[in-house]
């Protein structure tokens, strides 16, 4: 029995060695015309495709860690504003229309959480109205320090645990 389990694995390895040659295709023109060996060529093609290719993260899509404290802040502060999208990973949030407490004008917004530091640098508000045009300097910065001041709130409330 464990000589048939034997032979079974070197008959699997040698048909998926096999697996590996072209020797059936079409030979590569640049091969011909320089007169190297095709088979050295097609090892160094940067357009190759291998197996290990599958564990390259280099094309990955880039995730960021995003501070907790100013997550949670953005989602708190700007509770009265619809979340339409959400992402953890890249740290983004994107809400519709609303009316603020006490106001009559309507906003969306867009959070870019960049860094996992609790600092300024590390959050980004865009704001709108609802004809489309950007909020001023001044009230996006008045959110911003309102979204600092609460994530502060929260690290000082979450040690005091």
């Amino acid at each position: 029995m464990r000589l048939q389990t034997i032979f079974g694995l070197i008959i699997m390895t040698a048909a998926v060695s096999a697996c590996g040659e072209n020797r059936g295709a079409t030979p590569n023109p640049d091969v011909l015309a320089t007169g190297g060996n095709s088979d050295e060529q097609e090892l160094n093609d940067p357009n190759r495709s291998t197996i290990w290719d599958v564990f390259n993260t280099a094309d990955a899509e880039q995730v960021t860690n995003v501070n907790r404290y100013l997550w949670a802040a953005s989602l708190d502060v700007l509770n009265f504003l619809p979340v339409q999208e959400i992402d953890p990973f890249t740290g983004v949030i994107v809400t519709g229309y609303g009316t603020p407490p006490g106001g009559g004008r309507q906003y969306r917004a867009t959070v870019h959480i960049s860094d996992p530091a609790l600092a300024a640098r590390s959050l980004r508000v865009a704001l709108q109205t609802s004809g489309g045009n950007p909020v001023s300097a001044a009230t996006t910065r008045a959110v911003e320090d309102a979204i600092l001041s609460r994530a502060r709130q929260l690290r000082i409330a979450d040690n005091k645990l």
